[in-house]
Order: structure tokens, then C-alpha cells, then sequence
């Protein structure tokens, strides 16, 4: 099968196509044919090594996060899915490879496709659907009536979890730029912040949950909107004991970890707010949940640009340099 992977970690350059043996499922596997993938931030991160020491990937590696497809074979204990099955996935972690024309996924990794989707838009979804599910609705427990902050709502997954969370009945605020107020207003942003013309700390306060994308000064500030017992969950922030802890790291890395965010869970506790730092797992169960909304039209994907197979590698520069105007940059097998 055709593949893009990486033999080193580096730049842009270390992804090249090259041809590997067609995956084989295990008993609880599914092989599905992939019709297309998505191109996630964590991408990049895992391609340049800035995983390494939590993710200890085997090189060579194909690179690629989530995909839509058909199901060709199935595992002999898959009870879940039969061949012919359009299905879409978040695959484990360890398991990751979707810049292929085969992977092999655990059916409890799988859901059905959304019926109303093209393999494209689907293939959009699941990382990004599951990072804002796990956010909002496991992590921060959202309730109607609440005020929740996401930032950068017109990225992959602002643009899913501004959706998520108007179902939810949150009272919603979002930074974007002045050129995608329109959209992230459709999307259910009920406040717009103008990041390059707007201080959102000077604007906001009294916030239940900050969903951070960004990281950095973006986290430092969204502290301070928050009301006594709010939270910030963070994506881009330093990673906390906790999440070590979920990735069955050693002491050792766990008190590096733990270190990361210590000044970060400081002045967290200064204000009377809590910080997490979330690493969104697989998981299928939450998908088919997610399914559901979109087939009820609560939720529907954003998808900026469609590149072919062949041009992986464009996509991915498409997506690093931020020539996304709004949401996911999708790579199509066909």
C-alpha cells in the first residue's frame, strides 16, 4: 500500500511517500480502506519529535490521526462491523497511520459515518470531535446556562467544540478574527472577540470553563476570566500529573510532567480556578455519539480545503503555514 511517513524526525522534508505491506488485523481489528484523512497540529508535532519522550513512536511511521472509509476484513472476534460498513475513527495513539491506503483499527476505536457526510467532510471530524467532547462535556461537565471561552473558534477545533457547547446550553464566547465573526456567530458563538484588535481579559469575566487551544500568554489570561472554581482546559499547555498518569508513564516522567505545570497550576490555584491539560484519547463509544448529533444536524463539519493523495505533503504545508481560513484541511484517497 502507498503510505506517507516519516524515517527521522525533522521539518516538512522527513515526509515522503513510500510503499508498505498491507496492514493484517488481529482478532478485534477491522481493515478499512481509507477514502480519506485529516491533517491535525498534532501532525507536525509528532513529525518534528516533540512527542518523543511521551510517544515513543517506532520509526518509520506513518503519520495521520483520523480518517473515513470502508470496511474490507474484519477480525474474527469483531462483532461491531462487517465489510462494506462506511465507517470513520480517531485510532489509538499507538496506532496511528491514516496517511495510508490501509489501517488496521480496534473496533472499539470505530464508529458508522455520519450518513449525511462525504468521506471528506467525516474525515474531519473525529480528532477534533472527540478533543472537544472530552473537553466540554467529560472533563468540564458543561451545563446550560453556563459561560464557557473557547479560543481560536474557527480552527478544527474551535469550530466543533462552538457547536458542541451551544448544544450543551452554554452561553458561549470565542476569539477569531474580525474576517470569521460571521462564521463563528453561525456556529454558536454568542461573544466575539477580535484577537488581533481585542484584549478578551479586559473584556471577559465570570467564565465556568476556558477551553485553551493556544497555550502560552492565550492560558496565562484565560486564568484571570475565570469565576471562583472555574476551570481551563488546555490542549496546548504544559501536560499535568494526571495526564502521565493516564499514559502509564514512569515516576520519573511523571514528575517531569508534573514540573511542567507546576507554574501553571499555581497561579491557577491563586485565582481559585483549576487547570487540566487534556491529550484526547480514541474511543468509539463517544464517536457514535457524536454521529448521532451530526446526523441530527446539531453538529456539522468545517472544511477549508480538500488535497489529493499525492499531495500530502502540500497539504500539510497548506495546513502548518495557517493558510486555513477556517476549520480542517482534508487529504482525499480518491
Amino acid at each position: 500500500m502507498k503510505t506517507y511517513l516519516i524515517e527521522k524526525y525533522g521539518d516538512q522534508s522527513a515526509l515522503h511517500a513510500a510503499e508498505l505491506p498491507d496492514p493484517q488485523p488481529g482478532p478485534e481489528d477491522v481493515l478499512v480502506e481509507i477514502h480519506a484523512a485529516s491533517v491535525n497540529p498534532l501532525d507536525f508535532k509528532i513529525r518534528d519529535g516533540a512527542f518523543k519522550r511521551i510517544l515513543p513512536y517506532r520509526l518509520p511511521l506513518v503519520l495521520g490521526n483520523d480518517l473515513a472509509g470502508v470496511v474490507v476484513r474484519v477480525g474474527s472476534s469483531v462483532t461491531r462491523f462487517a465489510v462494506g460498513d462506511e465507517v470513520y475513527a480517531r485510532p489509538d495513539k499507538d496506532r496511528i497511520g491514516t496517511f495510508a491506503e490501509l489501517i488496521a483499527v480496534h473496533q472499539d476505536d470505530l464508529a458508522p459515518k455520519p450518513a449525511a457526510l462525504t468521506m471528506a467532510q467525516a474525515a474531519s471530524l473525529p480528532l477534533v470531535a472527540l478533543t472537544s467532547w472530552q473537553a466540554l462535556v467529560e472533563k468540564a461537565q458543561v451545563r446550560p446556562g453556563q459561560k464557557v471561552l473557547i479560543h481560536a473558534g474557527s480552527g478544527g477545533v474551535g469550530t466543533i467544540a462552538l457547536q458542541l457547547a451551544r448544544h450543551l446550553g452554554a452561553h458561549v464566547a470565542t476569539t477569531a478574527s474580525a474576517a470569521n465573526a460571521g462564521l463563528v456567530k453561525e456556529l454558536g458563538a454568542d461573544v466575539v472577540i477580535d484577537y488581533r484588535a481585542q484584549d478578551f481579559e479586559q473584556l471577559l469575566e465570570g467564565y465556568d470553563v476556558v477551553l485553551d487551544t493556544l497555550g502560552g500568554e492565550t492560558l496565562e489570561k484565560s486564568l484571570r476570566v475565570l469565576k471562583p472554581g472555574g476551570k481551563v482546559i488546555s490542549i496546548a499547555g504544559p501536560p499535568d500529573a494526571d495526564f502521565a498518569r493516564e499514559l502509564g508513564a514512569n515516576p520519573v516522567l511523571r514528575q517531569a510532567m508534573n514540573a511542567l505545570s507546576f507554574r501553571t497550576r499555581r497561579r491557577a490555584k491563586r485565582h481559585g480556578v483549576t487547570y487540566s491539560f487534556l491529550f484526547m484519547k480514541a474511543d468509539g463509544g463517544q464517536l457514535r455519539e457524536l454521529t448521532r448529533l451530526v446526523d441530527a444536524g446539531q453538529i456539522h463539519p468545517v472544511v477549508d480545503r480538500v488535497f489529493p493523495f499525492d499531495l500530502t505533503r502540500d497539504a500539510m504545508e497548506y495546513a502548518e503555514k495557517g493558510r486555513a481560513k477556517a476549520g480542517k484541511v482534508v487529504i482525499a484517497m480518491e
